[in-house]
């Protein structure tokens, strides 16, 4: 008998190891991050949600720009090749992804966190509050 998962076979090999090496280049994960941060960082962390729930808790480190915030002149503070990672509420928020659209409109080299806030807490990592 075969099942929902079976009904469809899966990928060739090659066909899943590019698709899953083209992930990687879109998005990083609470892990990488969080250890990434606890060194010298080679990227810029931003938490595109709201200024209250940024100061409600947010990831240490991270700078707060809005997604809706993110423009050419806010973003000329950085260097052209500055690595940005977005990151929202988590995997039932688009607020990553609408932060990343806009750095990429920018012409800007940039990432999602995968899981967001919610993923950060789920692997036990700590949030900053601005109290």
């Amino acid at each position: 008998m075969t099942s929902a998962v079976t009904a469809i076979p899966a990928a060739p090999s090659d066909a899943a190891r590019e698709h899953f090496a083209v992930e990687f280049t879109f998005e990083t994960d609470c892990w990488d991050v969080h250890h990434a941060l606890s060194k010298e960082p080679d990227f810029i962390l931003l938490d595109v949600r709201s200024p209250s729930l940024y100061a409600a808790g947010h990831i240490p480190g991270a700078v707060l720009l809005p997604h809706g915030k993110i423009t050419r002149s806010k973003m000329s503070a950085w260097p052209d090749d500055t690595l940005f990672v977005t990151y929202c509420a988590g995997p039932h928020c688009n607020g990553a992804a609408r932060g990343a659209l806009r750095l990429a409109e920018l012409g800007r080299p940039v990432k999602i966190m995968a899981g967001g806030i919610t993923g950060w807490l789920d692997e036990g990592f700590e949030l900053a509050t601005d109290e």
